[in-house]
């Protein structure tokens, strides 16, 4: 198995993140064209939170595409530098990223709590214990 293989999940991270700040700008323009709004006026937060209330799911969403996920990209290249790519870790990968596919689809329309919190929840979990084996992994094989 070629290790590169490991970058496979990252790139549809990272595709998630670009299609999701796309649909944060498309829905924020209509938003500001459709009412009218002056730019000017968004450069106050707590007015701009009131002016893009209607669409502000994407937005939401783009902001925790760099929270957890930060930790899936690290893990990604500790992987794939320290030569422990496995079959174990591309599937906890590819669980993660497609969970968070979901997570930010529910997040970006309808936006039950239940629903999201459910995708995020997994989603972590999948993070979580690719971080666990990856320490008891490097840990294991090192010497003191």
């Amino acid at each position: 198995m070629d290790n590169k293989i490991i970058f496979l999940p990252l790139f549809a991270q990272v595709a998630l993140t670009g299609m999701v700040w796309l649909w944060m700008y498309v829905t924020r323009l209509k938003e500001i064209y459709v009412k009218k709004i002056n730019v000017q006026d968004l450069a106050d937060s707590a007015a701009k939170r009131d002016l893009l209330k209607k669409v502000s799911g994407p937005s939401d969403n783009f902001i925790n595409l760099f929270e957890m996920p930060v930790l899936f990209y690290v893990a990604i290249f500790v992987i794939y530098n320290t030569g422990i790519v496995s079959s174990l870790y591309i599937t906890l990968a590819f669980c993660f990223v497609g969970l968070r596919f979901v997570h930010s689809a529910i997040q970006g329309t309808y936006n039950r709590i239940k629903h999201r919190f459910a995708f995020y929840l997994l989603s972590s979990l999948s993070l979580w214990t690719m971080w666990v084996i990856i320490i008891v992994e490097i840990v294991s094989t090192m010497e003191f």
